[in-house]
């Protein structure tokens, strides 16, 4: 098992939420969310503000999961640009993907501004870094998309990109506005605490073992021997996905990502590196993203191996990567190392399951999933209370298991060690 230090990212839980003991917790709700993430809470949230009567279960704690441990950029839109989406789905669907992948960033912002939540946040845009001349080119290609739908972005020069970022090795980039940073653990407990103020019962350390069906009600079987009845099941588990839906897990691309943390960057570096403080993300197979901290550190992240770490030397990737864009960094020590799981889909887009009535699940973020899971946390609510579907973004589909998908770790870490040499090749 990896070490305790490594499950400790450098993000603050929100002092002001409090986990309730609950002497006797419902047994009957209107719905059940599993799992109490950004997805879940949004959820929770969201329906309890409807009405209608809500209870989270969570096997560990909130925000423990990839919720609490990503890098807290807020990057709206989807993987793919909007003209590809129109291609794919056609102008009724494709329009519904992209005006929902636009607001998403909104859901988080908008979410903190009007609640008062106390979360450290900048919304000063996400910058994609481009290092070779085939990224510039694309580049080129969203921002002509974005522009003609009024999108506030801009195409970086190679001197704007290098004067906003204080790296080296860009040829240039774009920088999207509607974009910009949080401290991802404040802001789910912070979501923990309003959900609980709306009349959410929240469970943690309570894991839910199994989920059947009968006369239009689910029922849940927690390792604590009760069962829980919902009239409607959230499953918003995503990457940790097991055995409660059977067929799920084997529906992902699991990966784990690390991350590294300085200690607070001396006065000249603080205005030499990110001083606006955007959250940034380069155009490697491989990429590897960055943003600052409140209090003035670099937090960097990327792709990490597929075992579970076992010392500081599994974090040494991360640490060229920051040597080679920043090497005036050098003698600046690394305060934390940690690591989350986050899962893929194989064709990089969201998906939305409803297997049987009344039971559904949405996984895959791409990198995008604090502002896509709080804004589709909403979504669901909508759906839940009034069963109309058009109010989903994206199509419900069925479960379609990765052909031989007990291989997966194999494969995963030779195409990454793959990757990882032809963007060597391309510096």
């Amino acid at each position: 098992m990896p070490s305790a230090a490594f499950r400790q990212p450098i993000w603050k839980r929100s002092p002001r939420w409090q986990a309730d003991v609950i002497s006797v917790p419902r047994k009957s709700v209107d719905v059940l969310v599993v799992g109490a993430g950004f997805m879940g809470l949004s959820t929770a949230l969201h329906a309890a503000r409807r009405g209608l009567s809500v209870r989270v279960l969570d096997a560990g704690t909130v925000g423990e999961g990839a919720s609490g441990l990503n890098g807290g950029q807020v990057i709206p839109g989807l993987k793919y640009d909007p003209d590809w989406l129109l291609q794919k789905f056609g102008e009724r669907r494709g329009e519904a993907m992209i005006t929902f992948g636009a607001s998403t960033a909104d859901a988080v912002f908008d979410l903190i501004a009007q609640e008062g939540l106390d979360v450290s946040h900048v919304r000063n845009g996400w910058i994609q870094a481009a290092h070779t001349k085939a990224a510039l080119t694309a580049i080129q290609v969203r921002d002509r998309a974005w522009q003609s739908r009024g999108a506030d972005v801009e195409i970086l020069s190679v001197d704007r990109i290098a004067g906003l970022t204080g790296a080296r090795g860009y040829l240039g980039g774009w920088l999207d506005r509607r974009a910009g940073i949080i401290d991802p653990l404040s802001f789910v407990t912070e979501l923990a605490r309003i959900a609980q103020a709306a009349g959410v019962e929240i469970s943690e350390q309570v894991r839910a073992k199994s989920a059947r069906r009968a006369d239009g009600i689910w029922s849940v079987e927690t390792d604590r021997g009760e069962a829980v009845n919902a009239r409607f099941t959230v499953l918003a588990t995503n990457a940790y996905s097991d055995g409660l839906l059977p067929g799920l897990a084997r529906t992902l691309v699991p990966l784990h990502s690390f991350q590294i943390a300085t200690a607070p960057l001396p006065a000249s570096l603080q205005e030499a590196i990110l001083p606006q403080q955007q959250a940034v993300s380069d155009s490697r197979r491989i990429l590897v993203y960055y943003r600052k901290t409140a209090d003035g550190r670099l937090v960097l992240g990327g792709r990490g191996r597929m075992a579970l770490p076992r010392s500081k030397e599994d974090w040494r990737h991360l640490q060229r990567a920051m040597a080679r864009l920043y090497p005036q960094l050098d003698g600046i020590a690394i305060d934390r190392r940690w690591f989350g799981r986050v899962a893929m889909t194989p064709d990089h887009l969201p998906h939305i399951h409803e297997p049987e009535p009344g039971l559904m699940t949405v996984v895959g973020c791409q990198g995008r999933g604090v502002g896509m899971m709080t804004a589709m946390g909403q979504r669901l609510a909508d759906y839940i209370a009034s069963g109309n579907r058009d109010v989903l973004p994206f199509p419900v589909t069925a479960l379609v298991p990765i052909p031989f998908h007990q291989f997966r770790q194999v494969g995963i870490a030779a195409t990454i060690a793959w990757y990882r040499m032809l963007d060597a090749f391309e510096r």
